[in-house]
């Protein structure tokens, strides 16, 4: 690779014992799990954006009642996001 990183196709999974196989597969789960926080932050900031900031930023700063409907949009999308976690733990326990 052009950027001095590891080309998959030339690495030779069955060389790998266990243990480096486990921490390969933790690796690739935390990476995962980092792009679905990103996307999810990125969700929830254009929808409180789109739904909250309705005139023009012309000071660099919300005005109070666009603060006001970001900060309660966004503990609203976590108290669901929350809530949803919930119900499916309680499914899988079921």
């Amino acid at each position: 690779m052009a950027d001095g990183g590891i080309n998959l196709n030339d690495f030779d999974l069955a060389k790998l014992n266990e243990s480096d196989k486990a921490e390969l597969r933790q690796f690739f789960a935390n990476e995962g799990q980092k792009a679905r926080i990103q996307t999810t932050v990125h969700n929830l900031t254009d929808m409180c954006f789109r739904k909250c900031v309705t005139g023009t930023i012309r000071s660099g700063k919300l005005d109070k009642s666009e603060e006001g409907c970001m900060a309660n949009c966004a503990d609203r999308f976590i108290d669901v996001s929350q809530l949803t976690v919930k119900h499916l733990q309680n499914l899988r326990q079921s």
